[in-house]
């Protein structure tokens, strides 16, 4: 009997050893598979999308004291464009900003403007006759990211000889843009960037690859410039003048992307402990840049996207050319996502200052430019002008704010958390 109960004893020991095992081995395939697992139960992200909220402009902090004389300038540049087209064309991607028909009125007016002898409160008096103000959200959320950039003035040469060693491309026959919305709508926005190798469509050449020659002997070179380091930010601005060697000046313009995904190389010298969240900026990164060039190659590959430029018609002491093909105007264009905004559209902007973050910068922007990392509904870049006083504003322009889409009168949008892209 003794023997017996010591038999079943041992099994149950044996049974009860046995389960906390598999309760192990079960957990740790669980924590093994997790990742696998989540994916599952985990609520997707909702996408970017732009809510737009009704506004009044007595909701606009410092819309009484703003001087909008440059901003108007910006605007007339913009309503030219705008009127070139159709009237029954909507203005961008999103039908809710309207067609051009309904911005005609507006812009006409602002045409009929002499930004010389106007005075603020009746400008103020006209943008309140024509517009509406509209709280811009991402899925309702108003606080988006406000950086900066600038017209970077570089030295270079025609031809390639002495210190001219690093050219700036023009944009290569073979690179086919997809527009990835003709094939699904879901897709609709997104685009992606190719070539054809035979008959396959493949990714476009990363940095790295144009770094190390994918490009030579093809006769893409613009121009041949005396800095590396400067031809990189330069295609983080997208524009700048290029003084020649024979004094005379050759401005440049953004004329297309490879595609690649944009990363911003400030992380990976934070991550090096070179730099910390306090003190990169552009300038500190491009110091960081030409005292280490040993590694400033390897680093500066990290950021695969990679811009082609055109050479820009017109004054060389006009402001470069955004996205919408008008000049730019220091401190009154913005650079916009334009999956989701439409140029030429005056946007209330409320900020704080680059160098002050105790003052404000609240004041009429012009939508008018695009960038590869101005990504979201509620995102912008701040056009400072030439030179390196705004090279300094832009390097150290980080901060959050909100914005407010200002819309003819005509156009209606409901106050509804869902209002959505494909209404109006």
């Amino acid at each position: 009997m003794a023997a017996f109960l010591n038999n079943k004893r041992s099994s149950l020991l044996i049974s009860i050893f046995a389960g906390f095992i598999a309760i192990l081995v079960a957990g740790g395939a669980a924590w093994f598979y997790w990742p696998q697992i989540a994916k599952y139960i985990t609520p997707p992200e909702k996408p970017d999308h732009l809510t737009l909220t009704p506004a009044r402009f007595t909701d606009l902090d410092g819309w009484q004291s703003d001087n909008m004389q440059p901003a108007l300038v910006a605007f007339q540049r913009s309503c030219e464009r705008m009127l070139k087209r159709a009237n029954d064309k909507d203005i961008g991607p999103d039908p809710r900003m309207g067609t051009v028909a309904q911005w005609r009125p507006a812009c006409e007016t602002a045409l009929a403007i002499d930004t010389q002898t106007i005075r603020s409160e009746d400008l103020r008096t006209y943008f309140q006759t024509f517009f509406n103000p509209y709280r811009a959200g991402n899925n309702n959320d108003p606080v988006g990211l406000f950086t900066g950039y600038y017209e970077p003035e570089l030295r270079g040469s025609l031809t390639r000889h002495d210190a001219y060693q690093t050219p700036l491309y023009l944009k290569p026959d073979d690179m086919i843009d997809i527009d990835l919305g003709a094939f699904r709508d879901e897709l609709k926005g997104q685009k992606a960037v190719g070539r054809l190798t035979g008959s396959k469509l493949v990714p476009y050449f990363n940095r790295s690859e144009i770094e190390a020659g994918a490009l030579s002997n093809r006769e893409l070179e613009l121009v041949w410039v005396d800095d590396a380091v400067d031809a990189f930010f330069l295609q983080i601005q997208g524009s700048g003048r290029i003084v020649l060697d024979d004094g005379s000046i050759l401005k440049v313009g953004y004329a297309g992307t490879n595609g690649q995904a944009y990363f911003a190389i400030g992380r990976e010298l934070i991550k090096r402990g070179a730099l910390t969240p306090k003190t990169v900026s552009l300038q500190t990164i491009r110091q960081w840049l030409h005292d280490n060039p040993d590694q400033a190659e390897d680093v500066m590959n990290m950021n695969a996207s990679y811009v082609f430029f055109r050479q820009l018609p017109g004054d060389p002491d006009a402001g470069p050319l955004g996205a919408q093909g008008v000049p730019l105007e220091t401190e009154r264009s913005l650079a916009v996502d334009r999956r989701f905004h439409a140029m030429g559209v005056p946007i209330w902007l409320e900020t704080r200052d680059a160098m002050n973050v105790d003052r404000n910068f609240h004041q009429l922007m012009i939508a008018q430019d695009t960038g590869g990392a101005i990504r979201g509904p509620v995102r912008g870049d701040i056009f400072f002008g030439p030179g390196e006083k705004a090279a300094l504003h832009a390097g150290h322009m980080n901060r959050q704010g909100q914005t407010y889409l200002l819309l003819p009168r005509s156009i209606s949008i409901a106050d509804s958390a869902t209002n959505r892209q494909d209404k109006n």
